[in-house]
């Protein structure tokens, strides 16, 4: 009787449950439980980011409000709300109300998009590929959210197209302010920071009119974020890592998707060219990898993984190019190389011929006059790490000396980083640690600019990294959160207020009006 199983006691099933049924053991079943209930999760927490982020889209374009700075009274107009304009009439016209809806929805999100990372994958490529490209949908229908910096792009670009005022050389305030332009956009008294290349593109849309040139810019930066995303995937997949995963990192990021697509910055560009700076180089390792294990045509593939190189050297200086921030990361790769002369040197070529190229474009566009990064580099905001440090060793904020120190910890930061790229061949980890120095130490530290270091983290083989950026994330929400502000007046904290604050705050006034 004891081989008939019939007779075996069925303690670790429970009675009428799926185990029982099938007959599996009771440990199978608690297992097949936890996998559905952890797809269930990710179900819900990528619906919830999709939900959230079309409510924060309709509450922005349904009338003027503080979650779009370039609306104001009763300015709204309609190609500016879009086709998702006045959809909610019963939206709260109180002001603290909205701060509250906003922060609560951008800390959900967030919660919803860290349970996404680990979770999100179970729920298969189509899905999660769905999900994305959706919510890219939803920020392209979007009204600008917080800053008004899209229009500051295009407010430069027709200095120089309609007016023959070079931005380089000439604040806006001296331009005509009857432009369309001028009343949306608010860095009067400053010359633009903006590199070459970009400003280039906000010259290219100026015949279309500013309300075409908005969206036309809305629709490249969706374009470039998207594309940047398969880069990522293709990235992945080379490194023998989970595709999905990685951009899930990045591309549902609720700071990258509310912050950065809702308010239309130029970093999508710039990140898109960095990312296909790194995709040439893995894939030139790639090519030589496969050359040493194959015979046949060995020069070939030695041509081929160094045209590859020379791409990619071109791509990190046209990123440059279009955001100086991004010329962090070539020292960094460069270090990377030292190991193969030949791949070295073709990744050199490719910077100075792209650097020629871009240098003869702007001399062209610009004359001997380059984007004015010394007065943007003097801007504070209250919550940068370098004013808190300030603020915490008693000198009321950000000073000249903190301000030197932070410079000599990014150029020591950034050596250390190289020396890790070199140590390890490993440019992509070392890299988003550049990034992360660059974020902590620059005293005009914006949401979206952790964007800057996502698709590194999500790549790298680094868990520290991959955390530190998370955390990055968090405390740019606290810091950022229309809701903030009111957390700060209860505990009391006002860094607005000291000597330095005063300062730092009337400085950006004056280059604001």
């Amino acid at each position: 009787m004891s081989g008939d199983a019939t007779t075996l006691p069925l303690r670790n099933v429970s009675p009428g449950g799926a185990g029982a049924r099938r007959g599996l053991p009771g440990r199978w079943t608690a297992a097949f439980t936890g996998a559905e209930v952890r797809t269930r999760l990710a179900a819900v927490a990528v619906v919830t980011i999709l939900v959230l982020s079309a409510l924060l889209v309709l509450m922005a374009a349904d009338r003027p409000s503080l979650l779009s700075a370039t609306t104001h009274a009763n300015f709204l107009p309609g190609w500016m709300a879009g086709p998702l304009g006045g959809l909610w009439p019963g939206l709260t016209r109180n002001g603290t109300t909205l701060k509250y809806l906003f922060t609560g929805a951008v800390v959900v999100m967030y919660a919803a998009y860290l349970i996404a990372i680990p979770y999100a994958p179970r729920l298969g490529a189509r899905w999660v590929i769905a999900a994305i490209v959706a919510v890219h949908g939803i920020f392209l229908l979007s009204p600008p959210l917080a800053l008004t910096d899209v229009f500051n792009y295009v407010n430069y670009g027709r200095m120089e197209v309609v007016h023959q005022l070079n931005p380089y050389t000439t604040i806006p305030i001296l331009e005509p302010h009857n432009d369309p332009s001028f009343a949306l956009s608010n860095w009067h008294q400053l010359l633009s920071p903006y590199g070459p290349l970009f400003t280039l593109l906000t010259f290219a849309v100026v015949p279309l009119g500013v309300a075409a040139s908005f969206w036309a810019l809305k629709g490249i930066l969706a374009l470039a974020s998207l594309a940047t995303l398969a880069l990522v995937w293709k990235c992945a997949r080379l490194l023998g890592r989970d595709p999905l995963t990685a951009i899930v990192l990045v591309g549902l990021n609720p700071i990258v998707l509310v912050w950065g697509l809702g308010g239309d910055h130029n970093d999508f560009v710039m990140l898109l060219f960095i990312m296909l700076g790194f995709y040439l180089l893995l894939r030139a390792r790639a090519r030589d990898q496969a050359r040493l294990q194959r015979a046949s045509a060995p020069w070939r593939g030695v041509a081929l993984a160094h045209a590859a190189e020379v791409g990619a050297g071109a791509a990190f200086v046209t990123a440059t190019a279009i955001k100086a921030s991004a010329g962090v990361l070539l020292p960094v790769v460069l270090a990377s190389l030292l190991r193969s002369r030949r791949a070295l040197a073709a990744a050199v070529l490719g910077m100075l011929a792209a650097g020629a190229l871009v240098g003869v474009v702007s001399l062209l566009a610009f004359g001997l006059h380059i984007p004015d990064l010394n007065t943007q580099s003097r801007l504070v905001t209250n919550e940068s790490v370098p004013n808190l440090i300030g603020l915490a060793i008693g000198t009321g904020g950000e000073n000249e000396t903190i301000r030197e120190v932070m410079t000599g910890v990014l150029a020591a930061s950034i050596l250390a980083c190289g020396w890790l790229s070199w140590r390890r061949r490993d440019a992509i980890t070392a890299s988003g640690w550049a990034n992360v120095a660059l974020l902590v130490t620059l005293s005009w530290v914006l949401p979206w600019y952790v964007l800057w270091a996502l698709p590194l983290a999500a790549l790298s083989g680094s868990r520290r990294l991959r955390v530190t950026v998370l955390v990055l994330g968090a405390y740019l929400i606290i810091a950022w959160a229309p809701a903030s502000g009111l957390l700060w007046n209860a505990i009391g904290f006002h860094p607005e207020k000291t000597s330095l604050g005063r300062l730092h705050q009337r400085y950006v006034k004056e280059l604001l009006y």
